[in-house]
């Protein structure tokens, strides 16, 4: 996905804030990362750098020394190296993006296919996603008409982070707020951040969440707004489930005290249902999952432990081995038994999402392999059935990869997809049939999943302004 962090002050460096501010945004990419800051007297400095084997702060650190500027912007990014530096008829400036353009070829095509006009293209002839949005804001008379023109023909989304070259920085979250964009103050400094957490340690308190497709100027004399949000949301859901970290929140709601309430909605629901096994243990698989799992021990009233714990210090997330065989090795040396929580054990685990579902397939076998007597799964969130079009959290282009879609195929053939929301529903036959498939070939001695409902009800929101996109292919 990605995320971005921006810092502008009166009169000191912002270099350490966009630095450690960026950094906290390391959960959210694991592919490319840079920095631009403008400085009165020598302009912009900038420095990106491939994130896939080293952490954030390891690749910047030597950076630091270079850089100056009571302003800057940086961004983790799992698409497109940037900012990029962009001159046009608005001045010399940094851009960065988070989101996804699906009409990326049509706007090219319709926009840009005269003589006079040509992008910079990657090995693969694919166009950076942000070279192109700034390209269509370089079609408006200032930064406010050009980034209205750009979400106006955006088909997905597109969250713009822009530092130009007085040293303000101007934001706009996407058209329909599916990415959060928070604003922070301190003092007469200000900040823009993805995660709200990320600027709490750094002395900035909340001063504002931008909202759909609201567009801010913050500079040395505060923070001005240039165009009003739309009335309609549809923040991403998966956000509280999955990808923020704990002590995030959005539209004010805390992640960590979500996916307890999710796990305990998980588990009142299979007591009422007569569903719940007779376990020694509950257990989450490491990370996001284990909040699930503590909400679900807490109601269902079996002990909570940690059977398995994975090993990072050198194997960090943002390590991507090049070769697949390197990877799936990795995954494995990442996962420690604790024989005594294992052995003649019967384990439930909660995991945040089954997506693809072969990396849960490993851990399940490592879990037998080490003793256990059972291992029953538990989804803190319904099947997932259609590939992320708006944040590509499933790192997936095709439907076709998911586990659940898959598994429909495999039992109904194509008339099987005309059914997708009845196997969505558990409490359905082609529903219980789709659980029942997957509980038989990854494994579990039980499987069961979060319902829509359930989670809608843990987030704790309207569910008109949530994105369910990826459950319910409805947008």
């Amino acid at each position: 996905m990605g995320g971005f962090f921006g810092a502008i002050a009166k009169d000191r460096s912002v270099v350490l804030d966009v630095f450690f501010g960026t950094d906290y945004h390391s959960h959210l990419g694991t592919a490319n990362a840079g920095m631009a800051f403008w400085d009165v007297e020598s302009g912009f400095s900038r420095a990106i750098h491939n994130i896939k084997n080293a952490p954030f702060r390891t690749k910047f650190e030597n950076d630091l020394n270079e850089f100056s500027g009571c302003s800057g912007i940086g961004c983790i990014s799992d698409s497109d190296p940037q900012p990029l530096l962009v001159r046009s008829h608005l001045g010399f400036y940094a851009i960065s993006t988070v989101g996804i353009i699906n009409n990326a070829e049509e706007l090219i095509n319709a926009y840009f296919s005269g003589m006079d006009h040509q992008f910079m293209a990657m090995s693969s002839g694919k166009v950076s996603s942000t070279e192109l949005v700034s390209a269509l804001i370089n079609k408006g008379r200032s930064f406010k008409e050009g980034i209205l023109h750009a979400q106006a023909l955006i088909k997905g989304s597109m969250s713009i982070l822009i530092l130009n070259d007085g040293g303000e920085i101007i934001v706009s979250r996407d058209a329909l707020g599916r990415t959060p964009v928070h604003i922070g103050k301190n003092g007469d400094s200000y900040c823009v951040s993805f995660e709200s957490f990320a600027y709490s340690k750094l002395g900035y308190d909340s001063h504002k969440e931008l909202g759909p497709g609201e567009i801010v100027r913050l500079s040395a004399d505060g923070c001005e707004q240039l165009s009003a949000p739309g009335e309609k949301m549809r923040i991403c859901a998966f956000l509280w489930s999955y990808y923020g970290y704990p002590n995030s929140n959005y539209e004010g709601v805390n992640v960590e005290l979500m996916r307890y309430r999710n796990g305990a909605i998980l588990a009142r629901d299979e007591i009422i249902a007569g569903r719940l096994p007779k376990v020694d243990y509950v257990a989450g698989v490491p990370d996001s999952g284990v909040p699930h799992a503590i909400g679900y021990a807490n109601k269902s009233g079996k002990p909570f432990a940690r059977p398995f714990v994975k090993y990072t210090p050198t194997w960090p997330r943002s390590f991507i081995p090049e070769n697949q065989n390197v990877r799936i090795e990795v995954a494995k040396m990442k996962q420690l038994p604790v024989p005594e929580l294992i052995e003649e054990r019967k384990l439930l685990f909660v995991d945040d999402s089954i997506v693809r579902g072969t990396q849960l397939q490993e851990t399940v076998e490592f879990l037998y392999e080490s003793g256990a007597q059972e291992v029953h799964m538990r989804s803190a969130c319904p099947p997932i059935m259609y590939a992320c079009k708006f944040l590509n959290f499933s790192r997936g282009n095709r439907d076709m990869d998911l586990l659940a879609r898959r598994t429909i195929q495999e039992l109904e053939g194509d008339e099987g997809q005309k059914h997708i929301d009845e196997y969505s529903d558990g409490t359905t036959e082609r529903g219980r049939c789709l659980t029942s498939a997957i509980c038989e070939k990854l494994g579990f001695d039980s499987l069961g999943y979060q319902s829509l409902e359930g989670l809608i009800e843990a987030i704790g929101i309207d569910r008109d302004k949530l994105c369910t996109y990826c459950w319910t292919g409805k947008e």
